[in-house]
């Protein structure tokens, strides 16, 4: 069965950087398209960045655009979530799922895999 690990979650300063990571075991990551969700207190769970199985194609929100940078290593089955210039409105549960080889879309339901998440948490 596939299972993922997500790591790499803190404390950060606003303005700072972190690097999720997203392990995956079980099956072969090659197969697999790879998104990134969040999900703060009171709201709703939603999508921040997809990748697909060859890494051809990313996806990511308006509100990640330009700071958020997603990418892969099938060689390590790990998938990464680069975040710079980060914002107290980031705060939040990050998740990475997975769909073999699904579409890349930040939609929650396309995903039949998960990990347990990691808090990131961005405060002065």
């Amino acid at each position: 069965q596939l299972q993922l690990v997500e790591s790499g979650g803190g404390l950060v300063q606003p303005g700072g950087s972190l690097r999720l990571s997203c392990a995956v075991s079980g099956f072969s990551l090659n197969y697999y398209t790879i998104g990134w969700f969040r999900q703060a207190p009171g709201k709703e769970r939603e999508g921040v960045s997809c990748i697909t199985s060859s890494g051809g194609s990313t996806k990511y929100a308006d509100s990640v655009k330009g700071r958020f940078t997603i990418s892969r290593d099938n060689t390590k089955s790990t998938v990464y979530l680069q975040m710079n210039s980060l914002k107290p409105e980031d705060t939040a549960i990050y998740y990475c799922a997975a769909d073999m080889f699904g579409l890349c879309v930040l939609k929650a339901s396309e995903y039949h895999y998960w990990g347990q998440g990691t808090q990131v948490t961005v405060s002065s």
